[in-house]
């Protein structure tokens, strides 16, 4: 179950990443962000994949739910 849910559908795209990276940094390990999106967020995956060391990329989850409603699961070691 997620700590946290960001619905960023209403957020300005410049302001997102920012917002979630620090989401997931508040976060405690073993814990989860799940973000509600308006598209796939395969950039944020690759992104936090390469640079965020405590994100557990093989549980990361994304499933789409409408159309423009995307929600991705970014688990915490």
């Amino acid at each position: 179950m997620p700590e946290t849910t960001l619905d960023l559908r209403d957020v300005p795209p410049p302001e997102r990443h920012p917002m979630i990276h620090a989401a997931f940094e508040a976060l405690d390990s073993g814990t989860a962000l799940e973000i509600v999106n308006d598209h796939e967020p395969k950039p944020l995956f690759y992104e936090f994949q390469a640079e965020v060391e405590a994100f557990d990329a093989e549980n990361y989850t994304c499933e789409r739910r409408d159309a423009g409603k995307f929600v991705a699961t970014l688990p915490k070691e």
